[in-house]
């Protein structure tokens, strides 16, 4: 899988979401032959629009595939999709296994030892850059995995992202990198949201307050990002609440294994979990905002 072989490289794509779809676009741009898989046919149509094809199952997505992406919503869907459903016995032999979607490191270490007992290799990729980075390919992927594997995968993965790590070559490093993002952004959001919502509750603009603070030391990309939305009614959905539900989740969980202090990831994935408890779960994480604007209109009382 050299870089001049690229065009002759059959990639299966299965889960082609928010992220998904334009990731699988980006390689059919670059030359790969990419055959996709997701329960939305919608979504299939776009790929094949894009000059992709369309996979009836898991299975038939990977068949005689060298290399397999897998950027689907947890571990679940993609143990089941490798193994309930086929799509690992049904890959070219010694193809490769690209878990992208952000799982628990100890989970990716088992995802692993089930890949390479079935003769496929396994790279641990997870990536971060949203929508955006998707669709544009600029990823950033933390990557784990023996060196000649990663070799063999890097003409798919610099398609996907500009800014590439190799961590090692253990499974479950990508993965252990993904989460210490994952509760910085968190945190973040919610850092960001506690200010704007302090700022409507003490009588301020808070748009003024959003442009305050951007343009000083207090600001960040995940203010500048989120910040204008949290002050809309009902923004349109880049990434859901319930997303960071599950992430900052795997922050604690990882926290607990490595016994390391994670206080401020813990309070964040309680305001995202109220969110959701209100109804919110599929609403843009920017609305996280209104769990301190309950908090808030609890206080006026």
């Amino acid at each position: 899988m050299s870089g001049a072989a690229v065009g002759a490289m059959r990639v299966g794509f299965i889960g082609l979401g928010a992220m998904g779809l334009p990731m699988a676009v980006q390689l059919v741009r670059a030359g790969f032959t990419v055959t996709g898989f997701d329960l939305r046919s919608e979504a299939m149509e776009a790929l094949v629009a894009a000059g992709g094809a369309e996979a009836a199952s898991a299975a038939d997505a990977a068949r005689d595939a060298q290399a397999l992406v897998l950027m689907v919503v947890n571990s679940a869907q993609a143990e089941a999709a490798l193994f309930d459903q086929g799509a690992v016995a049904a890959m070219a032999p010694r193809g490769i296994v690209v878990l992208m979607a952000t799982c628990a490191p100890a989970v990716v270490r088992a995802i692993a030892a089930r890949i390479e007992a079935a003769q496929r290799r396994f790279v641990d990729a997870p990536v971060s850059g949203g929508v955006r980075g998707a669709s544009t390919g600029t990823l950033t992927i933390m990557a784990a995995a023996e060196q000649d594997t990663f070799d063999a995968a890097r003409p798919l993965l610099d398609r996907l992202g500009d800014k590439l790590f190799h961590l090692g070559e253990a499974p479950g490093q990508g993965a252990m990198a993904k989460v210490v993002n994952q509760l910085l952004c968190g945190v973040h959001i919610a850092a960001a949201a506690e200010a704007l919502a302090f700022a409507e509750a003490a009588g301020l603009d808070a748009a003024a307050m959003l442009e305050i603070v951007g343009a000083s030391a207090a600001g960040s990309w995940m203010l500048r990002d989120r910040g204008p939305r949290m002050l809309e009614a009902a923004p349109a959905v880049a990434s859901a609440v319930d997303i960071f539900v599950k992430d900052l989740g795997l922050v604690l969980e990882a926290g607990r294994g490595a016994k390391a202090a994670t206080p401020l990831a813990a309070l964040a994935h309680q305001m995202f979990l109220a969110a959701s408890g209100r109804g919110e779960g599929a609403a843009d994480d920017s609305q996280v905002i209104g769990s301190w604007r309950v908090l808030n209109r609890a206080g006026d009382g």
